[in-house]
């Protein structure tokens, strides 16, 4: 690198001062993405230079500008069995970490969110507060182009087991996405409830709305041949608005937290 390069400050990302997105009415989606700041992270993974770290019995070997995360706050639990944290993830107070997950550079959880085992959190991703993400759980990261909005899931949302969010989904706040449902950034959501269809764009990603309960279906496949085999296509539905039968199925007992 040179030294007009912009290497980002690891410490401010992990203390939340500085963020690859964050809240902004004005913008769309409700949302600012902040290109240089992911421009800066890009800049650390051009030195190549090994680095070795020991963790009790384990060795890791990275690039020396992507350490491991120090974490400072005594609240967030990383419970033992081979979590890797890398620097400049910001986490929360009370954030519980589950094993074995992952949280990738410029990652934002807020405070409560509970990221079960086996969740893979990418890049950038901005996860909001007293959000659960279940077991199994990818939330795609970006790095590339500095300017696409990352995964965004806003505060009170649930994410069920083995779900995949991708290529800038937006997931409204108290949303619930049931197990198995995979949402990129073009994909439709077949609303139930307002008979309507719910599409992104490449420009424009696809955005659930806030306290939507979105589950997989499917949808006929058009053509003769589709039809005379029976076949159809795997998409989400909107199949109603959050109530408190929601909420009573989707809690986490406080202990767990």
């Amino acid at each position: 690198m040179t030294a007009l390069e912009p290497v980002p400050d690891l410490e401010a990302l992990e203390t939340g001062r500085l963020r690859a997105a964050e809240p902004d009415p004005g913008a769309p989606g409700g949302w600012r993405v902040r290109p240089e700041v992911k421009a800066a992270i890009l800049a650390r993974f051009r030195d190549r230079t090994p680095v070795e770290w020991p963790v009790g019995p384990l060795r890791f070997r990275d690039r020396a500008g992507l350490p491991l995360h120090e974490l400072a706050d005594p609240s967030i639990r990383v419970v033992p069995g081979g979590s890797s944290i890398r620097a400049g993830a910001f986490l929360g107070h009370d954030v519980v970490v589950m094993p074995p997950s992952f949280v990738n550079v410029g990652a934002w959880i807020g405070a409560g969110s509970m990221i079960d085992s086996h969740v893979l959190i990418g890049s950038c991703a901005q996860i909001g507060e007293r959000v659960h993400l279940a077991a199994g759980v990818l939330i795609g990261g970006v790095l590339e182009p500095a300017g696409a909005r990352p995964v965004i899931v806003e505060d009170d949302a649930f994410v069920g087991a083995g779900t995949a969010l991708l290529d800038g989904v937006l997931v409204g706040t108290g949303a619930v996405i049931g197990a198995g449902v995979t949402l990129t950034g073009t994909s439709r959501i077949y609303d139930l409830v307002r008979g309507r269809v719910l599409d992104g764009t490449a420009e424009r990603p696809l955005a659930v709305p806030p306290g939507a309960v979105v589950v997989p279906g499917t949808r006929a496949v058009d053509g003769v041949f589709g039809r005379s085999h029976g076949l159809g296509l795997a998409t989400a539905v909107l199949v109603k608005d959050r109530d408190a039968r929601t909420d009573a199925r989707v809690a986490l007992e406080d202990a767990l937290r």
